[in-house]
């Protein structure tokens, strides 16, 4: 396939998976803004935080190593002994299962059963799900390698939807289930999925589609681990590369998740307190999910299609060069503009979204605090996400094992500081040592990046620079609204508040056409891919 052509499809999978993650997270807000008044906060911060904890991490330390190392490289491959790798996930889904499910039954705080009723049942169904979801993982990566994007939008969206149509009607009819609420809508949740990959792949093995294309995989059975005589099991390349992210993932899960396993395991926050987090937490997080991370996962596919890992740029086709290293900048200036704007608005409107989603419960406390903050955040988690996926597509196994040690003293200095800044600062603390570990990761990544054109004429690190008229008003504008909340926001009524939202609306719009007539190459790369 031409890079150019993949270039265009990775485009269509980022664009897709984004407005996918957008109904992902209007749904999820959607339902904790309904769940709120029917259920408690301690038992939304036992399912949002320790129980999705649980889920998240069996299935990152079982999965997320195999997918980048089988997702490396060309679809021209041995796809029978990729795919018999890639089953290997279910038994090391289900250590991690039994494992991590012991720890959180008996070694952790087990939350109060007046108020948080079913905790056994919850640990048991949210890890059960985790293996069930990696039954369909040798679908999942067939489907991403060959960029399957309609396949992708139509299971996440018929899952999600079977979820919370379940969760919303035991909430009303059940509200005494407790955890038995959440613990059968996770498992619709992960049955659909996976469900609707399978029988796509039934029903596309053999058909005419499949043979015009050619694809690799023939037949249903072919799916399923299988023996080759005179050959070896896997691709052993495949699997050492896989042991190397394996290492790096159980790190990079550490770093990601650090905030919730210091609640999980220390005890630093109460329950509630998990919750309040917990939830401007999401919100704040909404455009790295729906923005950042499909950019992250479909451009990794992109950069690892086109330039061969472990070559350096001379030894490389000098026509892909160019092309990713003009991709490279102009994502890096996409997601550094979406992360100024919400950096610079997040600040002045904080504390009027929290009241106007939740109410007082949010807007006071600490809550505008840590959505200011996690604005902030955004603008790290914005460049990380762009400058790591580029990194990790192009390091061989020997960058990727030195990477490693790396990440292992970040980790432990994160976790240090995450302890000293939560007990000085409180939940924000959490949001703080982020930052810090984000900035770490991203000076990693931007040397990398450096290096690795060093000896080309291409230098797509110019995407870190914004034009200086666009600078300056986004500096104007950070002004005028924090001065527009001080004196219109929140406790004055809703004439004061519609005032400072027009403020806010008239320097967004100013901004926006500075951006139109100053990053006309961006835009056109926007408007063409």
């Amino acid at each position: 396939m031409a890079a150019q052509d993949v270039l265009g499809q990775t485009a269509r999978l980022a664009s897709s998976s984004a407005l996918l993650q957008v109904l992902f997270r209007v749904v999820t807000f959607g339902l904790n803004a309904f769940t709120l008044r029917y259920l408690s906060r301690e038992l939304i911060g036992v399912v949002n935080v320790r129980l999705t904890l649980l889920y998240s991490t069996v299935g990152f330390l079982a999965r997320e190593a195999f997918r980048r190392a089988c997702l490396s490289g060309s679809t021209k491959r041995n796809w029978t002994k990729t795919i018999n790798l890639l089953w290997l996930t279910v038994p090391l889904g289900v250590f991690w299962s039994l494992i991590l499910g012991l720890v959180w039954l008996y070694l952790l705080e087990v939350p109060d059963p007046s108020v948080v009723p079913h905790y056994q049942a919850g640990v048991v169904a949210f890890g059960l799900s985790a293996i069930i979801e990696l039954l369909g993982e040798p679908f999942w990566v067939l489907a991403q390698a060959h960029l399957f994007v309609r396949l992708k939008v139509i299971a996440e969206s018929l899952s999600v939807v079977s979820k919370c149509i379940l969760t919303v009607t035991l909430v009303i009819l059940y509200p005494h289930w407790g955890l038995y609420i959440f613990s059968l809508a996770q498992l619709l949740y992960v049955s659909v999925l996976v469900a609707c990959y399978v029988i796509y792949f039934v029903m596309f093995l053999g058909s005419p589609e499949a043979t015009k294309k050619s694809f690799p995989v023939a037949r249903v059975k072919a799916l399923l681990p299988s023996f080759v005589e005179d050959e070896t099991f896997v691709n052993w390349k495949e699997a050492r590369l896989t042991w190397s992210f394996f290492k790096q993932s159980f790190l990079k899960q550490i770093l990601t998740e650090g905030e919730r396993y210091m609640m999980t395991f220390l005890n630093v926050l109460n329950f509630g307190d998990q919750g309040v987090y917990d939830i401007v937490n999401n919100l704040g997080s909404l455009v790295a999910r729906f923005v950042f991370l499909p950019i992250e996962e479909s451009f990794y596919v992109f950069f690892a299609k086109v330039l061969e890992r472990g070559k350096t740029v001379k030894d490389q086709k000098q026509d892909d060069v160019a092309m990713s290293a003009n991709v490279l900048e102009l994502l890096l200036k996409f997601v550094l503009l979406i992360g100024l704007t919400i950096t610079v608005f997040g600040y002045a409107y904080s504390q009027l979204a929290l009241d106007i989603y939740g109410g007082s419960m949010l807007s006071s406390g600490t809550g505008p605090d840590l959505l200011r903050c996690y604005s902030l955040y955004v603008l790290f988690l914005a460049v990380n996400g762009v400058t790591e996926c580029f990194t990790f597509a192009l390091m061989c196994k020997e960058e990727v094992d030195r990477y490693n040690f790396v990440m292992l003293a970040l980790s432990f200095i994160f976790l240090c500081i995450s302890y000293f800044l939560t007990h000085w600062y409180g939940s924000v603390g959490f949001i703080l040592a982020n930052c810090f570990n984000m900035g770490i990761r991203i000076a990693h990544s931007t040397h990398y990046i450096y290096h690795y054109f060093r000896e080309s004429t291409h230098r797509p690190l110019r995407g870190l620079l914004p034009s200086p008229a666009l600078l300056l008003v986004y500096i104007l504008s950070a002004v005028l609204t924090a001065f527009s909340e001080v004196f219109f926001c929140c406790d004055k009524g809703w004439m004061a508040r519609l005032i400072h939202i027009s403020m806010g609306a008239l320097c967004l719009a100013a901004t926006l056409i500075t951006m139109f007539c100053t990053e006309t190459k961006l835009i056109h790369f926007v408007r063409s891919q």
